[in-house]
């Protein structure tokens, strides 16, 4: 059964519309006290797409926790909107009940939800719900896959470590893995964790070396201060951002010069420039070409 597309299920849903017709965006990800998956995002975009095929004015209400400086719930007053749109997630909650009783004024109307209890306050304060699962109904599917697609985002692995007591004195190891994970949220990529150290038991962790060879050899980078978090990387052919974190060089530098691999920053040297920097040249062309030319092991 073919079912309506989001523009046409949205123009209905949102009939009849004043002059202005002004639509607040709303979901789980609107909440200081809720949570923001990735289907929730893409179904915010998915809807503000539609809304804007369809000349409808709308603005999005974010949780200041995720997306600092947009707008919020507190500053979306509800005598500027004519309709409350929810997307995604369930319907059930306190703080669904908040909401209506905050925009009491709107028509307000739940699109691509889950039903769980359709008696739940949070759930009869909707005027509208189109669900995407409910008791007694067909399923419908889940808003996220009619967001547009993007461009891909590098995929990259990191592998740090705050160990190696054996340096003492000269040990930078703690201060490097502050900088990096503070500096890697900046990097608009997909961050994966590439642990080295084997085990068996825990999925977290890869139980033999060809595992990790198959999880460094699907990344477009490795961001890392241990050695063979270095290596391995380079013998996939996979590009190495790498920060030696002993005071003055030390295994980190030393194997990087026999590989004869420059994307290297001294743990004492260590900037977000250079990181940036480091990033842009691992990920150019010919960062990707001088890392193929150390490819160790087929892909």
């Amino acid at each position: 059964m073919e079912h309506p597309s989001l523009v046409d299920t949205l123009d209905g849903l949102l009939r009849p519309r004043g002059a202005s017709g002004r639509v607040l965006v709303t979901g789980w990800f609107s909440f200081p006290d809720g949570e923001v998956t990735a289907g929730d995002f893409l179904a915010e975009r998915a809807v503000s797409q539609a809304l804007d095929q369809m000349g409808v004015p709308h603005e999005s209400a974010w949780s200041p926790h995720f997306a600092p400086g947009a707008r919020t719930l507190e500053a979306a007053p509800p005598e500027r909107y004519e309709h409350l749109l929810f997307v995604c997630g369930p319907v059930h909650g306190p703080q669904l009940t908040r909401l209506h009783e905050r925009y009491a004024r709107c028509r307000r109307t739940a699109v691509g939800v889950s039903v769980v209890d359709g008696d739940d306050p949070a759930a009869r304060g909707f005027d509208r719900i189109v669900a995407r699962d409910r008791d007694g109904a067909d399923p419908l599917a889940d808003l996220a896959l009619s967001a547009p697609a993007r461009p891909d985002r590098p995929v990259v692995g990191v592998a740090v470590t705050r160990g190696q007591g054996e340096y003492g004195r000269r040990r930078e190891h703690d201060r490097v893995a502050d900088v990096l994970h503070a500096w890697l949220p900046t990097k608009d990529c997909a961050r994966v964790e590439a642990e080295t150290r084997l085990a068996h038991g825990d999925w977290r962790l890869c139980a033999t070396a060809d595992q990790f060879l198959s999880l460094a050899g699907r990344l477009d980078l490795m961001v890392t201060d241990r050695l063979h978090g270095m290596a391995l990387a380079l013998g996939t052919g996979v590009p190495a951002l790498v920060v030696d974190p002993v005071r003055g060089g030390a295994k980190v530098t030393a194997q990087a010069k026999v590989l004869g691999w420059p994307a290297v920053i001294p743990g004492e040297a260590l900037t977000r420039r250079a990181l940036d920097d480091g990033w842009a040249w691992c990920l150019s062309a010919e960062g990707r070409a001088a890392a193929g030319r150390l490819r160790r092991w087929p892909s």
